[in-house]
């Protein structure tokens, strides 16, 4: 045995007699140590055995992540990092490859978009400092997740690459007209004084632009070279430094060809394609967050001396009592220490229907206290509420890799190493066997680089799923599984639940026509006080009602005033004195009691969505079979599956029966999307090809569905369905022009038929390809 040169641990011996290492990420490390001067680490370590192993950046302060680890039921623990200084898809596979071969490692996911790398491991909670020094000996930074500072991290770079992406424009395009000239006195002429002239004026404007917009290439390269690897950005900084050397050196010999040209209008190119994708990826954060964050504002926190202050939600801690006033979000998730008031939880439940709560109920994040102030003691905040689970939906999104995607990151594995093998192939080839001078083996060689570059290869997938994902944003639709779209573009069948679904999930007032105008109004001048979806039912149905004075709610009861003739009350059967049985059709329902008269009783229904016939009806006209599955009576169900136009309907139906009837469908050889979002839909979600839930469909029912939409509208479940066809054929339309760009450019290259110029160009329009390509998905 031996001990690992970096952290140690024994190891077993190299018989060949080499260095021994127990990881990747201790190799790396001992590298990097090595390269910046700290070998006096391991003279410490042997001075004092007791001393801790040390990371790259022991000079610095150590990050502390003991407050940011998490221990779930099973013992595994979990910590959520920010990467500083990631640049592309080779980066995540590095990365997550690096980590998942560390002892103790459970998962390790890396989501490029918002830079959160989630990392579990078993054991204990003091592994993550070693673990996470295996990915800074990489040259990445890892510090715990702060969506801010990852706010200001993508606008600093942002604005590095919109520098350079105008630095290289502005070089290429003068160095294209010395260009020009150049050519131009080819075949007029030109004196060899004039044509070096030209070409070190090209030079002075070409060499600085070049050593200044190719720092995130540089930077990018240097980085994982140190660490023993390859990405993208090692061929093209090869391609450009070899072609402004070489290029120098022609000019300075008096050489009649100089590819200045190139090597900017390369540049500007890669840029223009990196600046755009590094802006997709922002607004498509960003439209997560700004979607679903709900109008985050300012917490009212209850001091133990019972002064009140406001602070920022991230500043509440749990145990905190906050206070919330009638009409506000709750902005924390807790349990109710003082009040009582009526609670909208239809972003969370799907009820219409506010809930009463009191000292000792449990509320939630998102959540609308609608009647009385309360007091929450704070239990979650941040992340661990509601509202930030939400918003980690769209990295789950991102993070699930479609098979489309895991097949780029094979291919992409294995590209690096194949250009720079074609590229030495090519040089050696004309220089050895085909007789040509080294100037022109290398300038085949730097095309052969250059045209090689994987750049259309890796913006396949991702680009159309970046563009797909930000246009259901705009539209209110959060795709949550990464595989959904490619399952909704092969849908052949649509099951729909009733409630909440098809129709509004909003009650209305029934047969307004047939109660009495004066009790209508009567029951609607107390209705007006109030917030309470019922109350505002019936406030639709008399709208010129005047709202009455010294109306007082009772939650959980009603509202009441006292009037000439003695008080009025609006509010449940029991509280207005009305006797079980009576009237009772089933139904959400208010009563209005008022001295001598008997309690008149106002019944309320779900109306289905204004658009669901329409909807339903584009379904039918794209040849996609529709049945309506729901638990309500059979007769609401007819009534409601006549109104838009199903007519496979089934009523009384348990959750198990939906699931039989969706595994009947599936046996028929059917792909069914389910969309529903009642509790008992939950196992029906689960268990469809693919499923939809509205917003305001119960907690578990968003966790068991693929795709959540928001709004009044049943338009998402076409629009959805629409995207992710259109984004079906444009992934298989890039893989289709990476491959034939590759299969038409290589061979070219390799045979000294392309030069540089002409290579930087080709690789640059078939990234713009691809990204133009996929940027078609946007527009309606």
């Amino acid at each position: 045995m031996a001990a690992c040169l970096h952290c140690e641990l024994e190891v077993p011996a190299d018989s060949r007699g080499g260095d021994a290492f127990c990881c990747p990420g201790c190799q790396a490390a001992y590298a990097v140590i090595g390269e910046l001067g700290l070998g006096r680490y391991y003279q410490r370590r042997r001075l004092d055995p007791a001393a801790a192993p040390l990371r790259p950046d022991e000079d610095g302060p150590p990050a502390d992540y003991a407050t940011h680890i998490k221990r779930e039921e099973d013992g595994v623990h979990v910590l959520h990092l920010m990467v500083e200084g990631l640049q592309c898809a080779a980066c995540v596979w590095l990365i997550e490859s690096v980590l998942r071969r560390q002892p103790g490692v459970v998962a390790a996911r890396l989501n490029m978009t918002t830079r959160r790398l989630v990392l579990k491991w078993r054991g204990e909670a003091a592994g993550a400092e070693a673990l996470t020094g295996s990915v800074n000996a990489l040259g990445y930074r890892l510090v715990p997740y702060d969506p801010a500072a990852l706010d200001a991290e993508s606008a600093r770079d942002e604005r590095e690459l919109l520098r350079a992406l105008a630095v290289a424009g502005f070089a290429a395009g003068n160095v294209m007209l010395l260009s020009v000239s150049v050519w131009a006195g080819h075949s007029q002429g030109m004196g060899p004084a004039t044509r070096d002239l030209l070409h070190w004026i090209s030079a002075l404007i070409a060499l600085p632009a070049i050593a200044y917009a190719g720092v995130p290439f540089y930077r990018s390269a240097l980085t994982v070279l140190r660490a023993g690897h390859v990405n993208m950005d090692v061929p093209i900084s090869l391609a450009v430094i070899l072609t402004a050397a070489m290029s120098l050196y022609e000019t300075a010999s008096g050489g009649l060809h100089a590819y200045f040209d190139s090597a900017v209008w390369l540049l500007f190119f890669l840029l223009i394609g990196r600046y755009l994708d590094r802006r997709a990826r922002g607004r498509a954060r960003q439209g997560a967050e700004h979607l679903l964050a709900l109008g985050a504002r300012a917490v009212t926190v209850v001091m133990p001396g019972g002064e009140r202050h406001l602070l920022a939600p991230t500043k509440v801690a749990p145990g905190m009592a906050v206070a919330v006033a009638a009409g506000e979000r709750i902005a924390v998730d807790g349990i109710v220490t003082g009040g009582a008031s009526d609670v909208d939880t239809a972003l969370i439940s799907g009820e219409t229907v506010p809930t009463t709560v009191g000292a000792g109920d449990r509320v939630f994040a998102g959540t609308v206290n609608l009647s009385n102030p309360l007091v929450i003691e704070t239990g979650a905040v941040g992340e661990d509420t509601l509202l930030g689970e939400i918003v980690r939906l769209m990295e789950a999104a991102e993070q699930g890799r479609a098979r489309y995607v895991a097949l780029a990151d094979r291919v992409a594995r294995f590209y690096a190493p194949a250009v720079h093998g074609l590229a030495v192939a090519a040089f050696l080839g004309w220089f050895l066997i085909g007789g040509a001078g080294w100037q022109q083996a290398l300038l085949i060689a730097v095309s052969v680089l250059i045209v090689t570059c994987p750049c259309a290869l890796a913006l396949a997938v991702p680009v159309v799923q970046v563009v797909a994902s930000g246009r259901l944003l705009r539209q209110g639709i959060l795709v949550k599984s990464g595989t959904a779209l490619e399952r909704l573009a092969r849908i052949d069948w649509v099951a729909f639940d009733k409630t909440g679904t098809l129709t509004e999930g909003r009650p209305e007032l029934l047969d307004a026509g047939t109660i009495d105008p004066g009790d209508l109004a009567l029951a609607a001048s107390l209705a007006g006080a109030s917030t309470h979806p019922l109350a505002r039912a019936i406030s639709r149905a008399a709208p010129g009602a005047m709202v009455a004075a010294g109306v007082k709610e009772t939650p959980g009861c009603g509202l009441a005033a006292d009037m000439v003739d003695g008080e009025v009350r609006l509010g449940s059967r029991s509280w207005c004195g009305a006797s079980d049985g009576v009237g009772d059709g089933g139904g959400p329902e208010l009563w209005l009691a008022r001295p001598g008269k008997g309690p008149v009783r106002f019944a309320f229904a779900d109306s289905p969505r204004n658009d669901a016939a329409a909807v339903v009806a584009d379904l039918g006209r794209r040849g996609l079979g529709l049945t309506l599955l729901s638990g309500d009576r059979q007769g609401t169900v007819a009534a409601v599956a006549d109104a838009v136009g199903i007519d496979d309907r089934h009523g009384v139906l348990m959750p198990a029966e939906k699931c039989r009837r969706l595994a009947d469908l599936a046996e028929q050889g059917h792909r069914v999307l389910m969309v529903g979002d009642g509790l008992n839909d939950a196992p029906a979600l689960a268990a469809a090809y693919v499923s939809l839930s509205p917003s305001s469909a119960a907690d578990v029912s968003q966790t068991a569905a693929d795709v959540i939409f928001q709004g009044a509208r049943l338009a998402p479940v076409t629009e959805v369905i629409t995207v992710a066809g259109r984004a079906e054929s444009l992934v298989r339309q890039n893989f289709a022009l990476a491959f034939l760009y590759n299969g038409i450019t290589v061979p070219l290259a390799m045979a000294g038929l392309v030069t540089p110029l002409v290579a930087a160009v080709a690789m640059s329009a078939s990234s713009l390809v691809v990204i133009v390509n996929a940027l078609r998905l946007g527009r309606p």
